[in-house]
């Protein structure tokens, strides 16, 4: 599998109850490594036990790290280091006291500017599956990338899936041109917010099915309820969630991504790799950071 996305620094901070403005408010804090991108990959590796590399754009300043904490998650990185922008920064406020929800306070840096002239064909040689980051399609130099590996996975029938990644961005994009793009790609997997905004339908299963309309098979996420599944116009199956008490939820979503895929591509059926999608979601959520256990 060939994941193309962001590798990012993440500091997180657990804070209890609301933010105190104006003075201090007490947090544990730790800097760990991230990104959608990266954090599907190394829940692939570490769920499905395959052959999977990511492509990914940092600075200088951060590269050697995230190699080795990739490498350490069994994916094999192809790091492209940007001579004029940092790795990305997101910072994660977490709320103990709320479900462990977060708010992300973002710094894209080098993530979204990768470009045509960093791919390689040579990156599918035996890849079965090509994943991209959605982020990827919110600036034109990326998306120009997005494009071109796109017209190189088609062209050796490798199937693509991609992750909305981002309620916010995708309203400035516009719903109607993020719907141009990913048109003819084979599998969807936004969160419930996002299919919610993509079709202006407030029931997630009603948002999913008008979703696959557009796209082959679209797996809507639900956190806590689990997952959607829709084909042609319709949801055919409910994938309960697994239960477990959140610390943090900061990579649940990506748990379930890179779960999800493994699955599809050792041969499961979309139903049975949501299952396992969701079954990675319960340790996400329990620990800190968005890697798989044992990772970081």
């Amino acid at each position: 599998m060939l994941v193309v996305g962001d590798v990012i620094t993440d500091v997180v901070a657990r804070h209890r109850g609301p933010l105190a403005c104006g003075t201090d408010t007490v947090a544990r804090i730790r800097t760990v490594p991230g990104g959608a991108g990266a954090n599907v990959a190394c829940w692939a590796a570490h769920e499905g036990g395959t052959d999977v590399r990511l492509l990914g754009r940092v600075g200088a300043e951060a590269v050697t790290w995230h190699e080795r904490e990739l490498a350490a998650c069994g994916v094999r990185p192809h790091l492209v280091v940007d001579p004029d922008a940092p790795t990305g920064t997101v910072i994660c406020l977490v709320n103990s006291e709320d479900a462990a929800e977060r708010t992300l306070i973002t710094d894209s840096g080098a993530s979204v500017r990768l470009a045509p002239e960093d791919w390689s064909d040579a990156l599918l040689d035996g890849v079965a599956w090509l994943h991209l980051w959605g982020h990827l399609l919110f600036s034109e130099t990326s998306r120009a990338l997005v494009a071109v590996a796109v017209e190189a996975a088609r062209a050796r029938g490798v199937p693509v899936s991609l992750d909305p990644a981002s309620a916010g961005f995708l309203t400035e994009l516009g719903v109607g041109r993020f719907l141009e793009l990913v048109a003819g790609m084979d599998v969807l997997l936004p969160s419930r917010d996002e299919a919610c905004l993509l079709t202006g339908f407030p029931d997630t299963a009603d948002a999913a099915a008008e979703l696959s309309r557009h796209v082959l098979l679209v797996v809507a996420e639900q956190s806590a309820d689990g997952a959607l599944i829709a084909r042609s116009g319709a949801v055919g199956v409910q994938v309960p969630a697994v239960p477990a008490t959140p610390r943090d939820t900061t990579g649940a979503g990506d748990a379930f991504t890179g779960a999800f895929l493994a699955a599809l591509v050792t041969g499961a059926d979309p139903e049975k790799a949501a299952a396992e999608g969701c079954r990675a979601g319960a340790p996400a959520v329990e620990r800190m950071g968005g890697r798989p256990p044992g990772a970081g």
